[in-house]
């Protein structure tokens, strides 16, 4: 199996420089694809009622809906990687194991998972339960692009709060996970956790004896046991992240430049068969801080020539429709045969990036826009930690921010 894309990453405090959590992604997916900015406020349920995923339909057996803003492929329900208004951050990464079980046939999708981690859960110890409850009961699989259906794969997911972080690995209906108490982590696309396991699904042992993929004797480890793929992403990732925290600085820029790094293929072009098509970074003030917690989208293709920008949860925030991909009334995933219902879904910030990427001169201005509005940003956020102004003063951050890009391509 070709181990295309996506990496994610997590910093801990002592390594960073405020003390807070540094979260960032990019999401690698088929070119063309179109990944939306959305979000969805907090939603009270009804008892009974049913919830459509991508592919099936689950029970909605909470009552109440955490606040989520999710960066997505504009053509699923799930998402790539998504914050909750509690502060929990995930992403996702497609892993291949030893567990066969039929990935084609259509159930949760890992984003899906991704999804619903978030819109239920208010830690990330949460997440990883609400995450392993619905695997175990639900299973994952189905064609993970509109446009091959050959693209199948389990997942692993890096989830974050405030106070920690947790990896947590799938196959199949099988899991472990790994709780990251301090320094940097990262995950790519092949297995990470080895013998430090924090907990597990309760039949891995029992399958991988019955499977003769583990002989009983010894520490079991996760990764040698279900698989023998390694990943020189996540080998080049992990030095990066040493290297830019090794001063115990690490920052918000930091982490874009880990995303931004083209050597390592972390970052792959808008251009590639199989590009980066979204980033984001999320910085986790700390419990204690009152300093709110701010999430860093792109909403298009590239990082190393897109624009970072910021976004805080508050009681109403604005969401630029730039950034929003055109609704369609057939959904499709419900068309038949399915894959052949084709629309375009480009939301305009894509089509304005997609025009003017690569222009030295537009790539030199945006970075000059990206720099104003981290610096502009840090002056608001510390305002509001020292009560100066209330955290609603937030409410139009992203969609100031998707205007003055915009401006920049005329």
């Amino acid at each position: 199996m070709n181990l295309y894309g996506c990496d994610t990453f997590v910093v801990l405090p002592p390594l960073t420089k405020h003390g807070d959590i540094i979260f960032g992604k990019n999401s690698d997916r088929p070119y063309g694809e179109v990944q939306e900015v959305v979000y969805y406020p907090h939603k009270k349920c009804q008892s009974g009622s049913k919830l459509q995923c991508t592919y099936i339909e689950i029970d909605q057996n909470y009552r109440t809906t955490n606040a989520v803003l999710l960066s997505k492929p504009s053509w699923m329900w799930g998402a790539e990687m998504g914050s909750n208004n509690h502060g929990v951050v995930i992403g996702n990464e497609a892993v291949w194991t030893e567990v066969d079980d039929n990935m084609k046939t259509e159930r949760l999708l890992g984003m899906d998972l991704l999804r619903l981690g978030l819109e239920r859960a208010t830690t990330g110890s949460e997440a990883v339960g609400v995450i392993t409850e619905l695997l175990e009961q639900y299973g994952q699989g189905g064609p993970c692009s509109d446009t091959d259906t050959q693209l199948l794969y389990h997942n692993s997911f890096l989830i974050a709060d405030k106070k920690e972080a947790w990896v947590l690995e799938t196959a199949g209906k099988l899991w472990a996970a790994e709780k990251i108490k301090s320094g940097p982590k990262n995950i790519s696309n092949c297995l990470s956790i080895g013998t430090n396991i924090s907990a597990m699904s309760k039949d891995l042992l029992k399958y991988v004896k019955e499977e003769k993929l583990w002989s009983g004797e010894g520490e079991f480890d996760f990764k040698s046991v279900l698989s023998s793929q390694g990943c020189n992403r996540e080998e080049a990732g992990r030095n990066i992240l040493r290297n830019l925290s090794s001063d115990k600085q690490f920052d918000t820029e930091k982490m874009f430049q880990v995303l931004r790094n083209k050597d390592s293929g972390i970052c792959r072009p808008a251009d590639d068969p199989f590009h980066t098509s979204g980033s984001w970074v999320s910085v986790l003030s700390s419990s204690e801080s009152k300093k709110p917690s701010c999430h860093w989208v792109t909403a298009t293709p590239d990082p190393s020539v897109s624009v970072f920008k910021p976004f805080v949860f508050t009681s109403k925030p604005t969401i630029p429709p730039e950034i929003i991909s055109p609704a369609f009334t057939q959904d499709p995933a419900k068309a038949k045969p399915r894959f052949q219902f084709k629309v375009d879904r480009q939301h305009q910030l894509y089509k304005l990036h997609k025009k003017a990427y690569y222009d030295e001169t537009t790539v030199k201005i945006l970075k000059e826009v990206e720099k104003t509005l981290v610096g502009n940003t840090s002056a608001l956020l510390q305002a509001v930690e020292e009560n100066k102004i209330d955290q609603e003063h937030c409410n139009e951050l992203l969609k100031t921010a998707v205007e003055a890009e915009i401006k920049v391509y005329g």
